[in-house]
């Protein structure tokens, strides 16, 4: 049977992870109450969830984990507003509900077979994570031609998931560039904005697709970099995440032209956003 789209799931709070220094990132894994529900929960990377903080609200986030990690889903929150506070402020064994999976996914079909390009920065890097988690799974990873990630915050202390960037950098089936904006004094990687990093890496456009998420700024500079590339808008993805609302298209607070981010979305290539309206 069909599970009501507004009624929660209920999840139980295993494990959270402080992923910044100022601590208002963390990362939160939930298990499932009822196997059945975790049996239905059937996501791909790119979707997101309404988090629900019983008598507090709920905010849709994006989901971190990819469905190739069996048992838990994952959700890296920073803290803002009223429910992620309260979020933050739980702990482990804390009971609560979430309502999803939600949204469209990144395009998996479309990539098989190509290479892919994969641009993150600072909390943006959330469903990316879950796309390089998929890709990089043993059984997917023929699937994929070669994988080049550029991920980037303002400081060391700011970038989340550092095991896992530890993990890939010793990987020889994937091309890891992680930079900061500025380095500290212990910090020994690469200092540069993510544009510049692009720039230097030049990931050839021939048969490649480029996934593209962070800050509106990060973004308007970056996309330069790759039509200079050669990269085509229909090759070039992004998700509208921010604008996410209620999930299912009803509260009407969503859309960007003709298009409901929280139905249509929040996956769009480039050249389905120049049909819509330049809000975005």
């Amino acid at each position: 049977m069909q599970r009501n789209p507004y009624v929660p799931i209920p999840v139980d709070v295993a494990k959270i992870v402080t992923e910044v220094t100022t601590k208002d990132i963390k990362t939160f894994r939930l298990t499932f109450v009822n196997k059945e529900d975790e049996e239905q929960f059937k996501y791909l990377p790119g979707q997101f969830a309404e988090l629900s903080i019983f008598g507090k609200g709920e905010s849709p986030i994006g989901i971190a984990s990819s469905p190739t990690q069996q048992g838990y889903i994952e959700f890296t929150v920073q803290k803002a507003g009223v429910v992620t506070s309260e979020l933050h402020s739980i702990e482990e064994g804390t009971r609560m509900g979430v309502r999803g999976p939600l949204g469209n996914t990144w395009p998996i079909e479309y990539l098989e077979g190509k290479n892919i390009v994969v641009v993150g920065g600072g909390f943006a890097f959330t469903t990316l994570r879950s796309l390089i988690h998929y890709m990089l799974y043993e059984e997917n990873r023929s699937k994929f031609g070669n994988i080049t990630v550029v991920y980037g915050a303002r400081e060391p202390g700011l970038l989340i998931y550092k095991e896992e960037l530890a993990l890939w950098e010793k990987r020889d089936d994937i091309n890891l560039n992680v930079t900061v904006d500025k380095g500290d004094a212990t910090w020994k990687g690469r200092e540069g904005f993510v544009p510049a990093v692009c720039k230097d890496v030049a990931p050839s456009s021939e048969n490649a697709v480029a996934v593209i998420c962070g800050p509106p700024v990060m973004i308007r500079f970056t996309l330069p970099e790759f039509f200079n590339l050669g990269f085509s808008k229909e090759n070039i993805y992004t998700s509208l995440e921010m604008r996410m609302k209620c999930g299912i298209g009803k509260c009407g607070r969503c859309n960007v032209g003709s298009k409901y981010v929280c139905k249509d979305g929040p996956v769009f290539s480039l050249a389905e956003l120049d049909q819509l309206t330049k809000e975005y």
